[in-house]
């Protein structure tokens, strides 16, 4: 576990609500396929979405706020569960603060998962900052937790797990059901 915080990462669990990741580089890998006639494709980790889906039947509150526009992410969001997508944001700290209000949540209340620069102010401004093993240096350096795990290879999971398992939920009647 490499964490960058003095504060115990799993202590700092029990005071998290609701989680909100960015998508490409914490979802994906950040690689895009550009296929003919310009489709842009990426892949996901089912494992990752396992455990979103888990989640969100346990009562879990999650959101995606991502730059891009893909209507394809925004189903797959929606058939795990989540339904507070954003997309298209070009400064995310402004859709964070607008869900934290929608949530009657404070700011520290909230984990956010985030790969590169554009994350930043959301990862400060949040009471628990995580991103995936492969995230820029900027964005490993204000991050409570750093995943052993990269984007798209599971660092999902890994921090929805680790908190469900502090919260009592990860083993339960639900987590035998897709």
């Amino acid at each position: 576990m490499d964490t960058t915080s003095s504060r115990p990462f799993k202590q700092g669990l029990q005071q998290i609500e609701a989680f909100v990741f960015d998508n490409d580089g914490v979802f994906t890998n950040g690689t895009v396929f550009l296929m003919p006639g310009g489709e842009q494709v990426r892949t996901a980790s089912t494992r990752d979405g396992y455990a979103v889906q888990h989640a969100t039947k346990c009562g879990l509150r999650l959101a995606m706020i991502s730059g891009g526009r893909s209507a394809e992410v925004v189903r797959r969001m929606n058939s795990l569960g989540v339904t507070e997508v954003i997309m298209g944001a070009a400064e995310k700290l402004g859709s964070f603060e607008s869900l934290c209000a929608r949530w009657n949540l404070k700011a520290e209340q909230v984990c956010y998962m985030g790969d590169d620069i554009p994350d930043i102010p959301v990862l400060k401004a949040a009471g628990m900052a995580c991103c995936p093993h492969d995230a820029v240096p900027e964005v490993r350096a204000v991050s409570d937790y750093v995943s052993p795990l990269p984007g798209g290879a599971g660092c999902v999971r890994d921090i929805l797990e680790q908190a469900m398992k502090v919260k009592g939920l990860w083993m339960n009647d639900l987590a035998h059901a897709w």
